[in-house]
């Protein structure tokens, strides 16, 4: 099998880190997989197996006007048809949706060529442009499939574009991580015996960490033998650092940054949680309880309620609602045989949703529109 994967960029990211995953699992296994991205090879974050092939085609970044954003995105068009003809897949996978726009364009009248796209966020969280949102509508239908993660993504996108199949096909719960650059320990943030209540996502609005921090000021000064730690870096930070301060939470809460050990700070981690807006299929909600954590989660469109079972190993809690997100982290942050029992089944996600399944579920969709 050669299976071609083509993304905007490598960077650090929920369908990055997907992109990555699969290809070296492919990868080991014997396939030809090469990995196509819009933006220079030098924004990868995520490491590929050495068998994996890298093409960067340097195409990325925002055009100035509508007739600029055309005349690039043809030349995209060109630059990845360039490639199929070169590396000649059997299967192309677009990996979010600009990629599989831009996918579909590319491969028409490439008969030998299965174009697949998948979509890594609930599209109507996401909406783009009249221009985008055009295409996606049209081009969809040239797809011979377009993976969705929920159910609720896909009966989105059979209402809303053209697409003919639609399959439902989740992300993985990968368990151990592997670690790579850059590594900090946890520690660094460890004082003496404090639990840490761990957070991982993009500093960014989504991820709704103004609102964790609104919770954890409530519960500060009852858990004083708590700390907060976010993992991840974003164009929130400034405005996060400066509520931390105005909370009085300096020394309580720590925003070391992008990790590439993340799996350590899971480890060492008492509880999870994730106040995010809104997300697709959340890696590091599944990933951080495939390590034994508890967690505690908006009920967010979508993705959370796909993967905690409340009362079983985790608690759900209306989305954007911050006292009764409060109230569920006061109850899980003060009863240790609670977490205990929850961390007990939280780590079932490690077959619920393992790479050897989720691979399997990708390789028969090959199968049937091979």
């Amino acid at each position: 099998m050669r299976l071609l994967f083509f993304i905007h960029s490598l960077s650090s990211g929920g369908a990055e880190r997907v992109t990555a995953n699969l290809a070296n699992h492919w990868a080991a296994k014997g396939w030809g997989i090469t990995i196509v991205t819009l933006a220079p090879r030098s924004l990868d974050f995520y490491e590929t197996h050495p068998m994996v092939e890298r093409i960067a085609l340097g195409l990325a970044g925002e055009s100035r006007n509508a007739v600029a954003g055309l005349w690039k995105n043809m030349h995209r068009v060109r630059a990845l048809r360039g490639v199929m003809r070169q590396v000649q897949p059997d299967v192309a996978l677009g990996v979010m949706c600009t990629a599989n726009v831009i996918l579909a364009l590319a491969t028409r009248g490439l008969a030998n060529v299965c174009a697949i796209g998948s979509e890594h966020s609930h599209p109507p969280q996401m909406p783009l442009g009249p221009q985008w949102k055009a295409l996606r509508r049209s081009t969809y239908g040239r797809l011979a499939a377009v993976v969705a993660l929920t159910q609720e993504s896909a009966d989105w996108l059979k209402m809303h574009t053209r697409a003919q199949r639609v399959p439902i096909i989740p992300n993985m719960a990968l368990w151990p991580l592997a670690v790579q650059a850059p590594r900090l320990i946890p520690e660094i943030v460890r004082v003496a015996d404090r639990h840490i209540l761990l957070a991982v996502g993009r500093l960014e609005k989504q991820k709704g960490i103004d609102w964790l921090l609104e919770a954890f000021m409530a519960l500060a000064r009852k858990y004083y033998n708590w700390n907060l730690v976010i993992l991840g870096e974003g164009s929130e930070r400034r405005a996060l650092e400066t509520q931390v301060q105005a909370f009085g939470l300096d020394g309580r809460v720590f925003l070391p940054g992008r990790v590439g050990n993340v799996g350590e700070w899971y480890e060492r981690a008492d509880v999870y949680v994730m106040s995010s807006r809104f997300e697709g299929f959340p890696n590091t909600l599944a990933e951080a309880m495939a390590h034994g954590l508890p967690a505690v989660s908006f009920d967010c469109d979508t993705g959370p309620r796909d993967i905690i079972r409340p009362e079983v190993d985790g608690l759900l809690v209306p989305p954007g609602n911050v006292d009764v997100l409060t109230a569920a982290l006061d109850r899980l942050m003060g009863d240790a045989a609670l977490r205990a029992q929850f961390a007990a089944r939280a780590v079932e996600v490690r077959e619920r949703f393992s790479m050897e399944r989720i691979a399997g579920m990708w390789e028969e969709l090959f199968a049937k529109l091979g």
